[in-house]
């Protein structure tokens, strides 16, 4: 064990003169790097944290208004109109302050309120052009005179190289939209899915509303929004993520791939070593407040408030509600590997572990032999099933002894890991490869993940990994923005050798991995297996259907000057109708980081227009300029929405918050009971791809990610997670259950299909020399040669 050879560093002997107290140099040595290296940790956080406060000043801005204020005073003018007199009258008279002494405060004290008030006062100033959203509704490429002069004194305000979080205190409060906007969108929005008879039910229900008691509703969560930070998120957390008591295995958490094409080394130690490493690495300039933040035209800032919570993070399970447990300074992590967790500290000396030496800690724990305690294998099965078994074990059966140890050095480390014995990535000869490697990421065996760390890091065999991320904490670009930054640390900086181990020299001193202890009793492993079994049954049920789509991808679409976005909608769409036949009500996520706090918003994807332009789609009858005049009206309405979801004037957040003082004030309302408990059969989202823009995919075109997904929303629902990747590719993550005879069948054609159908139109704009007689012949092919029920049995069994 770590703790027995570490503690023969400590000796004493007790002798007739006294206690003889025998140190290790070499441990004296490591207590004095350690202390160090703590101390200066500090020291850069705080001076961090003082450029972040007077941000968008500098501290040397306040030495050049002291200069400023004392040079005028020796030229005998007084350019605080009387103040620094009034300041020096109020000042303590004493033997040790000359009058001299008193006057040279006095001006200092004034020129650093002076100062103070400056910052204050710009950042009053950014916040007021960042409330500005108009720029984001201007034509793609064309960009107004006023928008130009907005965004030079963004930029001038802005300042030089600013921190992560260096705008927070200047982005502007989430908006609360009028109760008259949000009604008419949302009436709006269930148009196409409702008949007459049904939308006239639905207006009065909504007429009855706005009336009484939207009004008194709205007067409060106006109250809110100006008494904290964010209207929407902190109720979301809440209500969302943490009271929910189902399983968040599949149902809440999500997952990211590794990189689609390239395995950089084949060696599971040597992976996860480099991995860690990159995180650690990550880790540091996040604690220190040193990375760059995100910014839109290079130039308006996004929150980052998500990015705090990433590392030492964990969601702790409670009876009615859990909490997220978040921590500083965790210098461990914890792996699983073969039904053993190990303890694996990450610092040797003060400094983070080498990759050489993190990849022969995590061989030692691939070579160990030891099998596993009673109840140790299916244990973070637990953290599968429902909520409140778990939370009742953890109270009973984790609250003292070496349970209680153990749990506590999961719940406490940086984050956790799983050593998986599976192998898993893309292989081209393989058609259900990405679908069970996306299983294996978002379930794994039920049992091989910790589904309540902020995230579980997981390495295969093969060297393949990915990240299984606990939802309630962040959303998927921020676990992104960490992934990127990792996959390229550790392919173009930390590299391999031509054996593809780690870099560097073998520290063979170090002491090895922990493992962990555990004194489960037989109830207890009764209710682990229960746990067990209903995740089983949950991830049993979840059919997958990844698709590489490389046909044409964003640059062809662009060509056509449409979102690539709405393009991809609009084929969702045609894809559900042809599937269904009939539309749905459809969730897109969007992101509201432009404001303080901001997380997500829907877009409600199925609209008049864009059910217009699918059954023309269908409608043999209706001629192609008719078809890409529909295509183009939908594409600018989704356009449109999304701008609008952006900015603060989505539909479904106002709503949600609405009910939420409804049930505190215990004001009934079928409106929004009715609005709250419609189900999103068709969930979508797109994952964000270069946010850091650190792998040149025209160099490397083989170093792309795949992307990540998400379980079902709906019982007879699909999830469709898509990520835009490069010019020329497009990867979709279809997630749906088995046990729904609605969903139960292969779905990628389905897409891909739409997607050709679509742009064979646009071909026929692009390209003039193809003709309306080849466009019908290409369709006529494709809609004859296309069965989507024709893999039903293959899937199902």
């Amino acid at each position: 064990m770590a703790e027995a050879h570490q503690a023969v560093a400590f000796q004493f002997t007790v002798t007739p003169d006294g206690i003889d107290l025998q140190l290790s140099r070499e441990v004296l040595k490591h207590i004095y790097l350690s202390g160090v290296t703590s101390w200066k940790k500090r020291a850069i956080r705080f001076k961090n944290g003082v450029l972040t406060g007077v941000y968008p000043a500098s501290p040397s801005s306040w030495l050049i208004v002291v200069i400023a204020i004392m040079s005028t005073m020796y030229a005998r003018i007084d350019p605080s109109m009387g103040m620094i007199d009034r300041i020096k009258t109020s000042l303590p008279v004493s033997e040790f302050m000359t009058v001299q002494t008193q006057t040279v405060l006095s001006a200092i004290l004034f020129a650093t309120g002076l100062w103070l008030s400056f910052i204050f006062l710009l950042r009053y100033i950014l916040k007021a052009l960042l409330s500005y959203h108009g720029w984001i509704f201007e034509s793609h490429g064309k960009m107004s005179f006023s928008t130009k002069v907005w965004l030079s004194l963004v930029k001038l305000l802005s300042g030089r190289r600013p921190l992560l979080y260096s705008f927070q205190a200047s982005l502007p409060h989430l908006p609360v939209p009028s109760i008259d906007d949000t009604i008419n969108r949302y009436l709006e929005s269930v148009r196409p899915l409702l008949d007459d008879e049904q939308y006239k039910q639905m207006e009065i229900v909504a007429n009855d509303f706005k009336k009484d008691p939207a009004p008194k509703l709205q007067k409060h969560l106006k109250l809110k929004s100006w008494w904290a930070t964010n209207y929407v998120s902190d109720w979301w957390e809440e209500y969302i993520y943490l009271r929910g008591r189902d399983p968040i295995m599949v149902n809440s958490n999500f997952y990211t791939m590794d990189l689609l094409y390239v395995i950089p080394t084949h060696r599971q130690a040597s992976r996860a070593a480099n991995i860690v490493h990159a995180m650690l690495q990550y880790r540091r300039k996040l604690e220190r407040g040193e990375l760059t933040p995100l910014r839109a035209l290079g130039i308006v800032p996004m929150c980052s408030f998500q990015y705090e919570r990433m590392f030492n993070t964990t969601r702790i399970p409670g009876i009615e509600t859990d909490f997220v447990q978040h921590l500083k300074d965790r210098k461990h992590l914890v792996v699983y590997h073969r039904g053993r967790f190990f303890k694996v500290w990450l610092y040797y000396g003060g400094r983070h572990l080498w990759p050489s030496e993190l990849e022969l800690q995590f061989q030692r724990i691939l070579d160990d032999k030891s099998e596993p305690q009673p109840g140790e294998i299916k244990l973070p099965s637990l953290t599968a099933g429902n909520r409140v078994p778990w939370a009742r074990a953890r109270l009973k059966y984790f609250n003292e002894g070496v349970n209680r140890a153990s749990l506590e050095a999961i719940e406490t480390a940086a984050f956790f890991m799983t050593l998986d014995d599976e192998a898993h990535g893309y292989d081209p000869e393989n058609i259900r490869s990405l679908d069970l490697y996306a299983k294996s990421l978002l379930h794994g065996k039920c049992y091989d993940r910790w589904f309540d760390k902020s995230f579980t890091l997981i390495v295969y065999k093969n060297g393949k990994t990915g990240i299984n991320t606990e939802h309630s904490w962040a959303d998927s670009p921020i676990i992104g923005h960490m992934w990127e930054y990792v996959l390229a640390t550790d392919c173009f900086h930390l590299g391999y050798t031509a054996e593809g181990h780690c870099k560097g020299d073998i520290n063979k001193s170090l002491a090895p991995p922990t493992r962990l202890q555990w004194d489960i009793p037989k109830a207890c492993q009764e209710i682990i297996e229960g746990s067990y079994m209903i995740a089983k049954g949950i991830a049993d049920d979840v059919d997958f259907h990844d698709c590489l789509f490389n046909e044409f991808g964003k640059g062809l679409i662009k060509k056509c000057r449409t979102s690539p976005d709405a393009f991809i909608q609009l084929a969702l769409q045609l894809a559900h109708y042809r599937d269904k036949g009939e539309f749905c009500l459809t969730y897109e996520s969007s992101m509201t980081r432009m404001f303080r706090e901001g997380r997500t918003e829907t877009v409600r994807s199925c609209t008049c227009e864009s059910t217009a332009f699918v059954k023309a789609m269908e409608d043999e009858s209706t001629t192609v300029r008719q078809r890409l005049a529909l295509f183009k009206k939908a594409a600018d309405k989704h356009q449109n929405m999304y701008r609008l979801a952006m900015t603060g004037a989505g539909i479904d957040r106002h709503l949600f918050c609405l009910y939420i003082v409804s049930k505190v004030m215990g004001i009934d309302s079928p409106f929004l009971k009715q609005v709250l408990s419609e189900p999103w059969r068709l969930s979508t989202s797109q994952t964000p791809q270069q946010q850091l823009n650190l792998i040149d995919t025209q160099k490397f075109p083989k170093y792309v990610g795949a992307g990540g997904g998400f379980g079902p929303v709906a019982d007879d629902g699909y999830g469709v997670s898509y990520i835009i990747v490069g010019e020329n590719l497009i990867t979709f993550h279809i997630s749906s259950k088995f046990s729904s005879p609605e969903t139960a069948g292969h779905r990628g054609e389905t897409i891909m299909y739409s997607m050709w159908k679509i742009m064979c139109f646009f071909n026929f704009k692009l390209h003039k020399h193809i003709s309306l007689h080849q466009i019908h012949k290409i369709m006529f092919f494709l809609a004859a040669s296309y069965d989507p029920f024709k893999h039903n049995k293959t899937r199902s069994s």
